[in-house]
This record gives C-alpha cells, structure tokens and sequence, in this order.
C-alpha cells in the first residue's frame, strides 16, 4: 500500500528513519521504506545511513553520481513498489507519533494528494541560523484553514502523500537547473492539471536549518529559477507575489530603479538579513529588486 520515499544528501536520516519505522511496523499494511542517497560524500554520515538496511522492508541506497533533486525524486517513485508515495525530506521529523496513521486515515476515494504541513521549533536558533528560521515560522509554518484556501502556493513538497498514478502524470521536472523552487513548479503542474490537494494537520518540523548566508544565497538563487520558468513560460506571470509585484512594475518602468536599488542597498541587504533582528520586509525587498535587476540587463 505505502511506499515511503526519502531522498538524502550529506545527511544523517537514522532518526527519522528508525521513527518512521517505528510508526508503520505498527500497522497492518504493506509498506517500504526506500532512501536514496544522492551522491553523498560525507563518509561518516554514508557508514551511519548503512545502518538502515537492518530494518525490515527498509533500503538505503547510494547513487553513483549527483542527480538533483528533481531527478533523485523521480527515481525513488518509479522504483516504489506500492500504489500510495509519502515523499519526506531528509531534514524533517514528525512531530505525532501518529504520523503514519494519520495520512492513511486522510485517504477517501477521491484523494489524488494530501499535504500534512510544516513546523519550526519556538526556541529561537543562534544568530547564524536565524533567518532560515525567521522566514520558515513566518512564511511556511501556516495555519491548515489558510493553507487549504490556497492550496497551490502554500504547497511544499518536504511531507506530502501521492498516488503513484497521479506522481506519473506530474512527476519533477528534470529539464530545470538544480536552482530551488521546484516545489513552485510542482504545484503549478498539479493546478494545471486539475489534480486535488488536500491539506491536513499532519505536520513535521524542519529541523535542518542552514546558516543564514547560505539561505540568502539560495533564495538569490530561486529568483534565478523564477526568471527561467518566466522566460520560459513554465509558470504564469501571476503565479507567485513576487512575480505578480515585479510586472505590475515592470509595466510603468520602474523596475530599472528597483533594479538600480538592487546595487546600491546590496551591502545593506546583507548586512540586516544576517544580523540578530533580519526583516522578512528587506528580504523581500532584496529578492524583488534582484528580480528586477535580472530583468534590467
């Protein structure tokens, strides 16, 4: 019935692993646990994973070579083996020890996909965590009902469930550069095909926070994946605020300024978003006039 699906990278996935065994072994369903280890190339976190071949129906496996996100996730469905897919990210742990229960018990006759949510802890990480944390609790640790209304946007692929026939109309898209923003890419592709998401209170915490300067510079880096699937027509221009914003003033112009802006504050930027009090307001600001910039040159 459920195949769990966990694709890793440098990280030690024993703890959830061992939790998520804990919790299925103790229904009466047929299941797997089928880790995948994108390239990995921390030995000591490669010998700890191992350890998880000694679990019942539990398989970690190491790719050859690094794949992407994209690809390793597509990899990990075709090889499933049952007909339901419970994709976990590997720097997550669930938060109820019902977890498992309570997604099979979320399934009705019309489920295609149901998405259970994300959490961060309230104790406050060290100032080199802190916008990664700022931004998650206040930008994607949201209410069910809110999620629900909003289906789409507010759909992140770190803990959802799956019907295999549905992830073979949709899947990844492998064609992207490894630059964020899948999630987006995904969600847009289950709109467009009018497959239903289903929100749920089933939620797992993150707990794999980067430095801030290494979020900041992957969020630079999603700018960039917005622009590729602007110009690429792979999502409309009103899909993301971001994006809405952004052409709203491109119309008059004023993205020039913005991006002129970009310059000139681009220290200022910085040194807010990595200090002890980051504003999620100059963060967006910074994203936005990236944006702006890309579109400039």
């Amino acid at each position: 019935m459920l195949s769990i699906l966990i694709p890793t990278y440098n990280y030690d996935i024993t703890h959830l692993v061992q939790e998520i065994h804990e919790q299925v072994s103790k229904l009466d369903i047929p299941y797997e646990i089928r880790c995948y280890d994108d390239g990995s190339t921390n030995e000591t976190i490669i010998t700890s994973n191992k350890t998880i071949n000694n679990l019942v129906h539990t398989s970690y496996h190491i790719l050859t070579n690094n794949v992407g996100r994209s690809a390793v996730r597509n990899l990990l469905a075709k090889d499933a083996k049952f007909g339901w897919l419970l994709f976990l990210d590997a720097d997550i742990i669930p938060k109820n020890k019902n977890f498992i229960a309570t997604y099979l018990d979320a399934i009705s006759p019309k489920s295609e996909v149901i998405y259970g949510g994300i959490l961060y802890t309230k104790e406050k990480p060290n100032q080199s965590h802190l916008l990664r944390w700022v931004y998650g609790r206040e930008r994607e640790a949201l209410p069910t009902p809110y999620r629900q209304k909003n289906s789409y946007v507010s759909f992140l692929t770190l803990n959802f469930l799956i019907k295999k026939t549905v992830f073979s109309k949709v899947s990844f898209n492998e064609d992207i550069p490894n630059l964020r923003h899948e999630d987006t890419l995904f969600s847009y592709n289950l709109k467009t095909k009018n497959i239903l998401v289903e929100h749920i209170e089933n939620p797992t915490y993150h707990l794999g926070l980067e430095e801030s300067d290494h979020f900041l510079k992957k969020s630079l880096e999603s700018v960039d994946a917005l622009y590729l699937f602007l110009n690429q027509k792979l999502i409309p221009k009103d899909y993301t605020k971001i994006t809405r914003v952004f052409f709203k003033l491109k119309k008059f112009g004023l993205h020039y300024i913005l991006a002129f802006m970009h310059s000139i504050f681009e220290g200022y930027f910085n040194r807010n978003l990595l200090s002890k009090k980051p504003s999620l307001f100059i963060f967006d600001l910074c994203r936005l006039t990236y944006l702006c910039k890309l579109y400039a040159k």
